[in-house]
């Protein structure tokens, strides 16, 4: 396995590789002063190959990445991870530690479901999603393209929130979200267009 960002997102995904026993070849990163992480070599952007997985906490530079590389993309789910059988969870996805996902899930590419999340019965979530530490997600919820979801949030049943928004740490959403917002607070409320 490859990784793409060689920063701390990358460290959490070598603890969750390793704890799976799987070989890591390498990082890749264009910052010339990063030559190694945890004494695996970091090279250039421009010698990628996979399996890979994009290893940058950033939603949308996560999204560039993976429209601008045609590799084969790997997975990574910790082993306390609770994964439904009946989920999907697509390529380049990371499921981090004491994470739980639950039956009927659709996971899209390039999310971070990230430490403690819980991600209830037949929720959606799209590509490049990142679904913040100790979030839960009730029972289908749906989550657009590109949107972050602040730690410790949650989503009522059957709550949408739209594509690249989003939501402050801490907040308590009943109501849909559109997209391209920030929306905060217990009861969450749009403060701002992004």
């Amino acid at each position: 396995m490859y990784l793409y960002g060689a920063s701390g997102h990358a460290k959490v995904i070598i603890d969750i590789l390793r704890a799976n026993h799987e070989p890591i070849e390498a990082l890749f990163d264009d910052n010339e002063k990063i030559n190694s992480l945890f004494d695996y070599p970091v090279l250039r952007s421009s010698e990628v190959r996979g399996p890979l997985i994009i290893s940058i906490g950033n939603n949308g530079i996560r999204s560039k990445i993976a429209m601008k590389l045609h590799v084969e993309y790997g997975r990574a789910f910790h082993p306390s991870a609770i994964i439904s059988g009946e989920a999907v969870i697509k390529e380049g996805t990371v499921v981090m530690q004491g994470a739980i996902i639950q039956s009927d899930c659709r996971i899209g590419s390039h999310c971070i479901i990230n430490t403690g999340a819980s991600v209830d019965h037949e929720c959606l979530i799209e590509d490049c999603v990142h679904i913040s530490p100790h979030c839960t997600l009730c029972g289908n919820v749906q989550v657009g393209e590109g949107s972050w979801i602040g730690a410790g949030s949650t989503i009522i049943p059957g709550v949408k929130i739209g594509k690249w928004s989003v939501v402050g740490a801490g907040s308590v959403v009943t109501k849909d979200i559109p997209d391209g917002v920030l929306a905060v607070g217990n009861r969450c409320k749009i403060i701002k267009f992004l």
